[in-house]
């Protein structure tokens, strides 16, 4: 099991400098966050690719993001985020497609993305709708070879695995983050391996506590300071068979030196209970 991090690629600029950081660090898998569609060249995925070669680094996903507004609460969260708000929805199909497409020039396999807060109610028009949306996403993937990620969140579990049954292609998985469910209210995400278990692809180690008021997400934290269970966590995917990446994705607001820290104290927290849970 690989321990990774994440890297941003808002733009070209330092994409090299942020890779040797990365192996200086001792890292050789990362997730790519992209949120800007206009980064997405052919040009650019023939540069990125000879750096990754070069620096023998691997993308274990590709976080796809998408244009428009988009608000982290419980308010404007829900009528700005992801593919269900309708006004949007076209806009984003194309932006998730053109960002697998970049994905697919790379060698990715794992598209990553939020989906927003899915309706809860099965019955609710804009489930079925915003269910072919997600369909017509998948199959594009599909045609790739890629699989489609759901980053959990936003939507309780089981509304996950609804809509997973309702889109019914078989390239749809889970990017866990273990926090985003505690911080949205939504799960335990020890627990929430039960109903989406078999689904998970990628992980994104991050720690958390649970929203104190109807407004707001709840706070993150350092690793084992949050509500998160690692080590039941591990167990769990052990149980489960899981094998594949941990990616920590560290969101607090600290300069880069403090972040950097932060993220070589996470990766240490981490590959203590790994090697005790799988052996090492």
């Amino acid at each position: 099991m690989k321990i990774g991090t994440c890297v941003s690629l808002d733009s070209m600029e330092n994409m090299e400098q942020k890779f040797v950081t990365l192996r200086n660090n001792g890292f050789d898998t990362c997730q790519l966050i992209a949120w800007e569609p206009a980064v997405w060249k052919e040009e650019n995925a023939v540069v990125l690719k000879e750096l990754l070669e070069k620096y023998q680094i691997t993308v274990s996903a590709f976080w796809c993001g998408w244009e428009g507004p988009k608000v982290w609460d419980f308010y404007d969260g829900q009528i700005t985020l992801g593919l269900v708000p309708v006004e949007y929805r076209q806009m984003r199909i194309q932006n998730l497609c053109d960002g697998a497409d970049f994905a697919h020039k790379l060698g990715i396999t794992d598209v990553v993305t939020h989906m927003g807060f899915i309706p809860e109610n099965p019955n609710d028009p804009n489930f079925n709708t915003f269910c072919v949306a997600v369909r017509t996403v998948a199959e594009h993937l599909q045609n790739n070879g890629q699989y489609l990620l759901f980053e959990t969140g936003q939507e309780t579990p089981v509304t996950m695995l609804r809509c997973f049954e309702k889109v019914g292609t078989d390239n749809l998985g889970v990017n866990l983050d273990t926090a985003n469910l505690i911080l949205y209210g939504r799960a335990n995400p020890v627990d929430a391996l039960d109903v989406f278990g078999k689904y998970v692809r990628n992980i994104h180690a991050k720690d958390g506590c649970y929203p104190t008021n109807g407004h707001d997400l709840g706070r993150e934290t350092r690793l084992g300071e949050g509500k998160v269970d690692f080590r039941a966590l591990f167990v769990k995917l052990r149980e489960l068979g899981y094998d594949s990446d941990v990616t920590i994705e560290r969101e607090l607001a600290e300069d880069s030196q403090e972040q950097l820290k932060g993220i070589l104290d996470s990766r240490e927290y981490l590959q203590t209970i790994i090697n005790e849970v799988y052996g090492g």
